[in-house]
């Protein structure tokens, strides 16, 4: 996340306020893996897609106008087959982040559901996320990232939450024996690492082990059904941050993430070899240092150069004119073609992976499907290194860096990467000061860190941000899963992975075989970052973020090690549950208003076209309607549309495209905010290898609200028109 200046300029005026791995290899078939209860689900998460500022940049301005693409929580459930006790959940929610509120909310949902589902609870649903920055935010439980969205918006939680469990009842209705393999490849030009400066801290020794100096491997899981043999869906972990789309982007989408599952799962339609209602899930990875933008960060201040390796500056001594360039950042469409490029990287590495793993694969084998999920205070949790000295972890809290902002999206003000605090930011050092001074005790745990914002000791009006955070982890087989609260650096994953990789052998967990460990996150509770100590030190943006202090990798490894033998074939129990975080749900600030009425003026009806389209276009041209609209926050119309294209075929309309398709884009302006008149512009964005010539129509869905009475829904419909 990076943070403008509306960001710091809220804190305190609230405050103020209150107080008044390697490629695989082609290699024989192995046997075929043990059978396992496999379940697949989706379901669209998108909520309001206007007015509600987005979550991600932390960026006030970047409030959302409409929508590209519909986002989707995507469910796959794993169980024994002997046991159904033993199984477990794993959501990937197009969204920026795990959340306590949002997991509370589906474990309610999905109690609700009835005794079929009273299998699934806290220790085995993990609620994991993209880490999209295009979607609405005003979901959080905690108070500082509600700050830029204005407070918690209902309809915004409801929408992730309704889906969610939506998603978890398809998959648990899809239930059926299958198997499980996996395979590895390298997907090149898809990320950089954004802190190299950071990275090459880290011992020279351990960087020596690894080819990049971010992971290039993507791991792909898939799910077979045993009846047909017939696949029902992919799980890929990949690090790369979902900053293809720009900060300044106002539409919706999944990023370069929930497009590449689109295009997965667009790919595998009709596909003789898989069954309908296949899913992709694209999850997250070791995220923290990672950028879609892979020319680098460069000043837009004319110089051309590029910006300082160490603090991430231009000549001015400034971040603001510091921005990383993604592969197509010439054409200035606000990320969109870089997004498309870098989404189709990775689709292009797991579809070929797809293809090949019938030759290629890893069977999972062995019958054992465990989980394990406990609550830590890091308040002040000590526990040995190993070397035997004794550490500890602190209050949350955020650095001076942490407003500086990466060059995906840079910060405001006078702050930098590496920035060590007063006296470089004596203003903003008094403003951390007002909201809450840190202790000496906290002080001296956070180390290197000069805190900007103590928000671990901020509990009014209610808590600033988390100091209980989920440990959890998964096991099937030989395949391991950390689900990971933050965001874990290139070199902290690794070292994460490496640790569980090294115990489960040592505990002898998966037998005779191997043991495989992914990360996938940011999940459960979004505690920002977490980088190597070395990486800490430096201070940079990621360091930072890394609210627990310099011993925050260490403590998750100590943590999630401590809890590993419940992962045993012969484990029963569950660790202590640990004390609850705090629910916000019904305490949390709101100024978000909502929608009042919808008009329109004189001589028009809602859903009357203003602007027709022309009567002929060729393919790759961009086609426009524009309707009298409607607030589209009367209607989320979920696992529905806002638009459509629809195509004569035998004198019948049919739909060919909606809001789920990337190059059919929504949006909604408002055009008098005291008379309540508005538009939608409907933009088909043809092609010419995927569209075919013929006659074609754009359709509006929509919902008016009367100043009096109830939300009615209209259809606009435009002229016909011809692609040649």
């Amino acid at each position: 996340m990076s943070t403008l200046t509306f960001f710091l300029f809220a804190i305190l005026g609230l405050a103020q306020m209150v107080s008044a791995v390697p490629s695989s290899q082609s290699k024989p078939r192995a046997a075929a893996g043990d059978k396992y209860l496999l379940g697949v689900g989706k379901a669209d998460i998108t909520g309001p897609v206007v007015e509600i500022n987005f979550a991600g940049y932390a960026n006030s301005e970047q409030v959302g106008s409409g929508v590209r693409q519909r986002i989707y929580s995507r469910a796959f459930i794993i169980g024994e087959v002997d046991n159904p006790s033993n199984r477990f959940v794993y959501l990937i929610l197009d969204t920026q982040a795990g959340d306590t509120a949002v997991r509370r909310g589906i474990l309610e949902g999905v109690a609700a559901l009835g005794s079929a589902y009273s299998v699934y609870g806290r220790s085995n649903i993990a609620v994991t996320a993209t880490h999209s920055h295009s979607g609405p935010g005003a979901w959080f439980n905690y108070l500082l990232p509600q700050i830029t969205s204005l407070g918690f918006d209902k309809q915004s939680y409801q929408a992730i939450v309704d889906g969610a469990v939506l998603s978890i009842k398809r998959a648990h209705e899809s239930l059926q024996e299958g198997i499980l393999d996996f395979g590895t490849t390298r997907v090149e030009d898809a990320n950089i690492n954004r802190s190299l400066y950071a990275y090459l801290t880290n011992p020279e020794s351990e960087r020596a082990q690894y080819q990049d100096d971010v992971d290039k491997t993507l791991t792909l899981l898939r799910f077979k059904r045993a009846s047909d043999g017939k696949n029902i869906g992919v799980i890929t972990w990949f690090p790369v941050h979902p900053t293809s789309m720009l900060g300044n982007n106002t539409h919706v989408t999944g990023d370069n993430k929930g497009l590449a599952a689109y295009l997965f799962e667009k790919s595998v339609k009709g596909d003789s070899l898989a069954a309908d209602g296949f899913v992709a899930g694209f999850s997250q990875a070791n995220v923290g240092d990672t950028s879609p933008n892979i020319l680098g960060a460069w000043c837009d201040d004319g110089s051309g150069q590029q910006c300082d390796f160490k603090t991430s500056t231009c000549a001015d001594g400034k971040s603001q004119s510091c921005h990383s360039r993604g592969p197509f950042f010439w054409k200035l469409d606000l990320g969109v073609s870089s997004c498309y490029d870098i989404a189709a990287k990775q689709f292009s590495g797991a579809k070929s992976l797809y293809n090949s793993l019938d030759s290629t694969s890893t069977p999972i084998t062995g019958p054992t499907v465990r989980s394990f999920h406990y609550f830590q205070d890091m308040r002040y949790y000590t526990f040995p290194l190993e070397n035997g000295t004794q550490v500890q972890t602190c209050p949350a809290a955020l650095g001076h860096s942490f407003a500086a902002g990466t060059a995906d999206w840079p910060g405001a003000f006078d702050f930098t990467q590496g920035d060590s605090g007063a006296p470089n930011n004596p203003f903003w050092s008094v403003v951390g000061g007002l909201l809450k001074v840190p202790s000496p005790q906290q002080k001296a745990c956070q180390g290197a860190k000069p805190i900007l914002l103590n928000v671990g000791e901020m509990e009014t009006p209610y808590a600033w941000s988390p100091n209980i955070v989920d440990v959890q982890s998964f096991r099937v087989g030989q395949f391991l899963i950390i689900v990971s609260p933050g965001e874990a650096s290139t070199m902290a994953g690794r070292r994460w992975r490496n640790a569980v990789k090294s115990a489960a052998s040592q505990l002898s967990l998966t037998g005779g075989v191997e043991p495989y460990v992914v990360l996938g996150g940011p999940s459960n509770t979004y505690t920002h970052y977490i980088t190597t100590p070395e990486e800490y030190n430096i201070q940079r943006y990621e360091g930072a973020s890394t609210m627990y202090g310099p011993f925050t990798l260490p403590g998750y490894i100590n943590l999630t090690l401590k809890a590993l033998p419940y992962l045993s074939p012969s484990a029963s129990g569950a660790p202590p549950a640990g004390p609850s975080p705090p629910d916000n749900r019904q305490r949390s600030i709101s100024f978000i208003t909502g929608v009042v009425f919808d008009n329109t003026p004189i001589g028009q009806s809602f859903g009357s076209v203003t602007k027709q389209p022309s009567s002929t276009y060729a393919r790759g041209a961009v086609i426009n309607a524009t309707f009298t609209g409607a607030n589209p926050r009367n209607n989320l119309r979920l696992e529905g549309t806002f638009a459509a294209v629809e195509k004569l075929e035998d004198n019948t309309w049919k739909q060919v495209l909606n809001d789920e398709d990337w190059r059919l884009v929504y949006t909604w302006t408002r055009t008098n905010g005291a008379l309540g008149y508005s538009s939608v512009t409907i933009s088909w964005e043809t092609s010419l290898t995927e569209d075919v010539p013929g006659t074609y129509r754009i359709k509006y869905y929509g919902d008016s609200k009367p100043l009096i009475g109830s939300v009615k829904a209209f259809v606009g419909v435009s002229n016909s028109f011809t692609v040649v």
